[in-house]
């Protein structure tokens, strides 16, 4: 692709700030239908609100959630997406795409951990309370 069309492509406007959010939404559905981590990653995130809410939380250790919320998710959406561009740029079995799909996934675990790591540190002091 040429900078001047690239150029027209990119001009801003109110239809093009609309439409990124129509995409962006497709990308959020696409990842829900068809990524079972995604859906796994939205029933932990009910549960730990629900918990939350019933533990009554803190300020700080909503904004602790939230923040792994967002991180695990956007980790997981940028792991569908390389998993997709190495899948057109790669269709055989390569050991390179291998590596790239992999590696990709382990970040999400990586979040994954860390954020149930952080959830326990803040729920089991208020669940050991109850007791």
């Amino acid at each position: 692709m040429d900078s001047v069309s690239r150029d027209k492509l990119k001009k801003r406007g109110m239809k093009r700030f609309i439409n990124s959010f129509k995409y962006s939404a497709a990308g959020l559905k696409y990842a829900y239908k068809y990524e079972q981590s995604m859906t796994i990653h939205v029933l932990a995130t009910i549960i730990v609100i629900v918990a939350g809410i019933l533990l009554k939380i803190s300020f700080f250790e909503w904004l602790v959630c939230f923040i792994l919320f967002g991180l695990v998710m956007a980790t997981e959406l940028i792991n569908t997406s390389i998993e997709a561009v190495v899948d057109l740029a790669c269709p055989k079995i390569h050991p390179l795409a291998k590596i790239a799909k992999d590696t990709a996934s382990a970040a999400v675990f990586v979040f994954s951990v860390v954020a149930a790591i952080s959830g326990l540190l803040i729920f089991i002091p208020k669940i050991i309370a109850l007791f």
